[in-house]
């Protein structure tokens, strides 16, 4: 029962994968650029709320034309099993068409299914797209580090068709279709001649799971011939994270299905700093939701000692898929260099700075 049980949710989800890459004509257009436009804001959890204001007083020292809708997702709110997202929250990014969110907690190992994995699926943010950049002036082991992630979100190992065999044997299936890795291998090949990147990576592990990361592959060597002033390179993601490691000036940008994606975009970050300095946004047809990636800190929530940062950084991401790039570049700017000047860095930068003070250095150099 349990088998047939998930062979019906994959037939499902690959059905409505195969809807949703068919409907890419529908696609809505961000705001005109420069126009007012209204943004789904969920705060999150533990540190959440104290970044997620220090980003709308950012914002405001900036005068962004934004006009807010303030949604609140916590697993608290419903019994392991419910709907953890309510409709209301998804009709206002759809709406929208652009979100902002903090960080999600959710309870690890039973109980309730990841939040965020939850929002991607709902919405199809099928690309996750991590500008992995150096910071001049922050010392880190590597000050060349310029990697894009571009990881596709909506399938892979992360599609949640698991279930045990016999009591001790869990099997979890690994999903890969063609419409989901053309799409991906598109928008990275897309996203690099727009913004004048020179390489696509495409890590696999073809060698082993011939079928799956073969197909990945397979889709990423047709859209590449698209493209021929674009280098194109395959390499295993094993090695790959061995030259991220050692020498992360030998790649631009990566494409990769989910896990990889994962694994290397949180790499990357790392590389630069931390999950507290690096941006993210999940791209979707119809709607885009910009984020934290880092945890909810429990341990410094309420006390004023939160990086808003990465989410902040994730906001200017946003800006400029709104068409709002003179902004986006006065808030990064400001924000890159009040972190380069030093005076006033929080605590996980090696500073004494408070939430509050850090983001009134910044807003000092928007006024």
């Amino acid at each position: 029962m349990n088998i047939f049980i998930n062979l019906h949710s994959l037939l499902s989800f690959s059905q409505n994968l195969l809807r949703a890459a068919s409907s890419a004509s529908s696609k809505a257009a961000p705001a005109a650029s420069g126009a007012p436009f209204r943004c789904t804001l969920f705060p999150g959890d533990g540190i959440g709320p104290e970044i997620a204001k220090a980003v709308q007083v950012i914002f405001q020292a900036a005068k962004v034309p934004v006009e807010w809708e303030h949604h609140t997702i916590s697993t608290h709110a419903v019994t392991p099993g419910g709907d953890l997202i309510s409709q209301e929250a998804l009709d206002s990014v759809i709406r929208n068409k652009v979100g902002l969110k903090g960080p999600f907690a959710t309870p690890i190992g039973k109980g309730h299914r990841s939040l965020n994995l939850t929002l991607r699926k709902a919405l199809q943010l099928y690309a996750n797209v991590r500008p992995c950049k150096s910071i001049p002036g922050y010392k880190t082991k590597y000050d060349d580090v310029d990697i894009v992630t571009i990881r596709e979100n909506t399938e892979g190992e992360y599609t949640g068709i698991e279930h045990e065999v016999v009591p001790g044997v869990v099997e979890n299936l690994k999903v890969i279709t063609r419409a989901a890795s053309a799409r991906i291998a598109e928008f990275a090949f897309k996203y690099a001649h727009e913004v004048g990147r020179k390489k696509v990576t495409a890590g696999h592990k073809a060698a082993v799971m011939k079928l799956s990361d073969g197909l990945f592959l397979e889709c990423c060597r047709d859209v590449a011939k698209k493209y021929p002033h674009i280098i194109y390179e395959e390499v295993n993601i094993d090695n790959a994270m061995l030259y991220m490691a050692s020498n992360p000036a030998r790649f631009d940008v990566m494409v990769m299905p989910n896990l990889y994606g994962d694994i290397a975009s949180d790499l990357g970050a790392g590389l630069i700093g931390g999950l507290g300095l690096t941006p993210s946004g999940n791209i979707g047809e119809t709607a885009s939701v910009f984020e934290a990636v880092h945890g909810t800190a429990p341990d410094i929530a309420g006390q004023n000692k939160a990086n808003p940062t990465a989410l902040l950084l994730s906001g200017v991401m946003m800006l400029r898929h709104v068409g709002h790039h003179s902004t986006a570049a006065k808030i990064e700017d400001a924000c890159l260099s009040t972190i380069r000047e030093g005076k006033f860095r929080t605590g996980d930068l090696g500073g004494k700075a408070s939430t509050t003070e850090f983001t009134e250095a910044i807003c000092a150099k928007l006024r």
